[in-house]
């Protein structure tokens, strides 16, 4: 057995054996992730990793307080009426959190706006936790459209809770979520206004304020380009503290949290030190680029080369011009009978080259993300290997428009 593979297996059998102790291993170079998540990161936001602090630690508790302080300035809000409250897991953890924390326990109704499937998966949060609530869809390619949600909360006005996403990441449509606010807070003034902004916030410019949103959520390894392990949760402070005991989890209540948070500055169970670091530097070198603005620019480049080169091979773009984002795009599957998608992912991924399948269910389609740590040079590499890929696979380029 070689070396490595022999000391990855005493480690995994829980040996410590002096093999083991002697080698060094060396892992393999990394792959450039085109998606929405995990995503690249850079090696000093890696390398900050390599300490252990307790979670009890000043430097951490310090660390967790920058952190919470510093998403406040991130996101454009005050500490004295806004605050930051930080949970263990993915994404989707601070989605439920915020769900279970703010949808009261009595008449409680939530109308969630859905197109696309990280609507429906608030909407299936809500279906597994009992609550009561209305799916407003519309079309997977379509922005949500204000009009018909003024209309569903004319009609009616009892709903005590709103959410939306900002950027659906399964077709790449951005959202007008600040006008939709202004909207609910004008017809249902009472109503909690939540934002599911995980792969926008840090990269596309949203008001809170002007929004009128009460929560909203994003993820470490997003446009901040941390490592995955805790999502946060930006929040009106007297909102947050209104919904003390309505909370449907232990783990998953935010006003806990918070209030844990404030007391001592301690998670109030076991917190993900080590992601927290690499995010600690991450903020770091987001300010070194330019805040939201400059990381808004890298990315809006990376999606300028991957437009115009991908108009060049024949790929065509799910979404028509009119869509302004450029965290990720959905691409139509080539009308080619060489094309398989399976073999298409495989062979850019044995180049180092990660993309993502589709996640629309009306269209064959695959995405390519501009988002995580990715410039132009790296989006003018994969088109580089897309063209030998195709190639390989007998698809001349440019592809030709079926009528």
């Amino acid at each position: 057995m070689p070396l490595n593979r022999q000391a990855n297996a005493a480690i995994s059998n829980g040996r410590h054996s002096p093999a083991a102790e002697k080698v060094v291993l060396h892992p393999p170079a990394d792959k450039k992730l085109f998606t929405p998540g995990p995503l690249g990161v850079s090696l000093t936001t890696k390398q900050a990793m390599l300490r252990d602090l307790g979670s009890r630690d000043v430097e951490f508790v310090n660390t967790v307080s920058f952190i919470r302080q510093r998403l406040l300035e991130v996101a454009g809000v005050p500490a004295s009426t806004h605050t930051c409250v930080p949970v263990q897991g993915s994404g989707t953890f601070a989605v439920e959190a915020v769900i279970t924390t703010t949808v009261p326990r009595e008449s409680g109704k939530m109308l969630v706006l859905v197109n696309g499937a990280y609507g429906q998966r608030m909407a299936t949060i809500c279906q597994t936790q009992g609550l009561e609530h209305r799916v407003l869809n519309f079309e997977e390619t379509q922005k949500v459209g204000v009009e018909e949600v003024e209309k569903v909360l004319a009609e009616d006005p009892s709903f005590t809770n709103v959410a939306i996403v900002h950027c659906e990441t399964s077709s790449g449509v951005i959202n007008p979520v600040e006008e939709v606010g202004r909207a609910v807070k004008k017809l249902c003034p009472e109503a909690c206004y939540f934002v599911d902004a995980m792969s926008s916030f840090g990269a596309v410019p949203l008001d809170l304020i002007g929004g009128c949103v009460d929560f909203m959520v994003s993820s470490a390894n997003k446009c901040i380009e941390g490592v995955p392990g805790f999502a946060y949760a930006i929040c009106r402070t007297d909102r947050l503290l209104s919904c003390k005991g309505v909370a449907r989890s232990l783990s998953l209540d935010l006003v806990e949290q918070y209030l844990g948070l404030e007391k001592n500055g301690q998670f109030r169970f076991t917190p993900p030190t080590h992601a927290m670091l690499a995010f600690c530097q991450a903020l770091c070198e987001l300010e070194q680029e330019g805040g939201v603005k400059g990381r808004a620019k890298r990315y809006q480049a990376n999606r300028k080369v991957l437009r115009e080169g991908m108009a060049s091979l024949g790929f065509q773009e799910l979404l028509g011009e009119t869509h302004e984002g450029y965290i990720i795009t959905s691409y139509r599957f080539p009308d080619h009978p060489a094309f398989s998608f399976k073999d298409f992912y495989s062979r850019l991924n044995e180049k180092g080259q990660v993309i993502y399948p589709g996640k629309v269910t009306k269209a064959d389609c695959f995405r390519v993300g501009n988002i995580g740590h990715l410039f132009p040079e790296d989006m003018q590499r994969l088109l580089h290997c897309i063209q030998e890929v195709c190639a390989d696979m007998g698809i001349s380029l440019p592809l030709k428009t079926s009528c």
